[in-house]
């Protein structure tokens, strides 16, 4: 599992409290007194928490913390929730190309464009960004739809069809999913 660490900022108190019981902790304990060495920090990081006592809108990872006292056993509580929302959160999003296919919002974004997916839609992404080869249409109907592949349907040519059609109108990318003579591929 990766170090999991605690970026107090701007809360000198509780860094000095919760640095003296790092060793009873399940994260590093780090400090940030302003927002050039926060960035810094969280740059060089993969698995952290902000913990703040006020939100900053620049940051993401944030908990904040604007009610004391807390007793510390609340709070390493409350922190490890949060390291696993945060964890949760990590494992949602899949990258594939210039995409990133949020799982729980079934969304996929690129720069600042966000376009709605079905579940559907994203289980035929995400099986298909997994192989190097073209997926058969036989393997999707099986595999995504649970479809018997002796069974005639044209269900998964017309989602490829629509799907392909909503990449091209949101992101003006008509080379994500290709079609070739033994199947369809994202490349």
């Amino acid at each position: 599992m990766l170090a999991q660490n605690l970026i107090i900022y701007r809360f000198s108190h509780l860094y000095h409290i919760l640095k003296e019981i790092e060793l009873n902790l399940n994260f590093n304990i780090l400090f940030a007194d302003n927002e050039n060495i926060l960035s810094n920090t969280i740059k060089n990081l993969n698995n952290y928490l902000i913990i703040t006592d006020r939100e900053y809108p620049n940051f993401v990872n944030q908990f904040v913390l604007n009610y004391t006292p807390v007793k510390i056993s609340k709070l390493v509580e409350k922190v490890n929730i949060e390291f696993l929302k945060v964890q949760f959160n990590n494992q949602s999003e899949v990258k594939v190309n210039n995409y990133i296919i949020d799982l729980n919002s079934r969304e996929m974004l690129t720069k600042n464009i966000k376009l709605k997916l079905t579940e559907k839609e994203i289980n035929t992404i995400v099986f298909l960004s997994k192989s190097n080869k073209p997926i058969s249409v036989d393997e999707l109907q099986e595999k995504v739809w649970s479809y018997q592949s002796h069974i005639e349907t044209h269900t998964v040519e017309t989602h490829i069809y629509r799907l392909r059609k909503k990449i091209l109108n949101t992101f003006k990318d008509s080379e994500f999913i290709i079609s070739k003579k033994n199947g369809y591929q994202i490349k």
